[in-house]
């Protein structure tokens, strides 16, 4: 495939585009179909499609800089909600409505503030146990890599209270509006949201969580002065294992029969082999054009927009939808 790289500066600070690029050009087991990328262009502009705002029904929020706090730890442990053949998938009930996947979490989260348990707080995060976070998390089966999230809860309460004065505002306000330096801090600061590989001796950066990060505290912060960030435009979509689902479904990536088959089969992908990282750059790439296309049509989307466009999209089964790509990791 051959692409003009046409970013702006501060993308090229995060650099997420500028390294999956080659990804997309040298993949040999997923591709973009251009043709199929303007087809669904049509089908957003058709359906009046718009970007679905946040959500105050299950995600938390007291009116203070504590739902920061909340929003950090959540995204902490934004990752790999599915379970593994054989294994109960993890569903909570909270008052009445079951869940499951990153809307279980986020009731989870709310459920355990609701009772008290302060995990905006960075002491209480340090101080969580396993046997807390299994109470956190209750319901029919069992969140995945469940030590993992314990390690993301340690790590985010140990460096706030070692590096930021026991307060994420302090962080936030370092970035100075921007929030292209906020994930890069987020990354710098928090080694479990450093989404980053090696394919074919590159390095490659995906920034998933800290990207959503981001984002997120603008839906839960709203018109905080902490939150009102002026680059915005320059995050990427955020690569995990649903919207390239979505975008399969739609054409728009195109797999080999080999990955094709491997997916029906529910094949686990070790995360950082060559499919998977060509799987995730192929997703933000495939969501750039999107958002280029569309804006050459005088529709104007933010990249995070269209990625919660699609993920919605993926909320409920689609014609020719193929499995998604399994890979146990903390990044997705």
């Amino acid at each position: 495939m051959n692409t003009v790289l046409n970013l702006q500066e501060k993308e090229q600070a995060l650099g997420v585009l500028s390294s999956t690029l080659p990804v997309v050009e040298f993949a040999r087991q997923v591709w973009i179909d251009m043709r199929a990328v303007r087809g669904l262009c049509d089908t957003i502009l058709e359906e009046k499609q718009k970007a679905p705002g946040w959500n105050t029904d299950y995600h938390w929020s007291d009116g203070t800089l504590n739902t920061a706090g909340a929003v950090l730890v959540m995204d902490a442990w934004n990752f790999c909600f599915w379970p593994l053949h054989g294994e109960k998938k993890w569903t909570v009930e909270y008052r009445g409505e079951k869940a499951n996947g990153y809307k279980a979490l986020a009731l989870s989260i709310k459920r355990a503030l609701e009772e008290g348990i302060k995990l905006y707080d960075p002491q209480t995060l340090k101080d969580l146990t396993l046997k807390d976070l299994k109470h956190i998390f209750r319901g029919e089966g069992e969140i995945p890599l469940l030590k993992e999230r314990l390690h993301n809860a340690h790590e985010v309460g140990r460096v706030l209270l070692e590096r930021w004065d026991g307060d994420f505002a302090n962080l936030l306000r370092a970035c100075e509006g921007s929030a292209i330096t906020l994930a890069e801090m987020i990354v710098e600061n928090f080694p479990s949201f450093r989404d980053e590989t090696i394919y074919y001796g590159r390095e490659v950066k995906f920034y998933k969580r800290a990207q959503i990060l981001v984002v997120d505290l603008v839906g839960a912060l709203g018109d905080h002065e902490l939150v009102q960030f002026h680059d915005l435009a320059h995050l990427t979509a955020f690569a995990d294992y649903k919207i390239p689902q979505v975008l399969e479904a739609y054409s728009v990536l195109r797999y080999t029969p080999h990955l094709q088959a491997q997916l029906e089969r529910g094949e686990l992908l070790p995360a950082g082999c060559t499919t998977e990282v060509e799987i995730r750059a192929a997703m933000v790439w495939a969501v750039e054009f999107v958002r280029r296309e569309l804006a050459d049509r005088g529709e104007v989307f933010l990249p995070h927009e269209l990625d919660w466009m699609l993920w919605n999209v993926g909320q409920k089964p689609m014609p020719e939808e193929r499995p998604y790509h399994r890979t146990r990791t903390i990044y997705y």
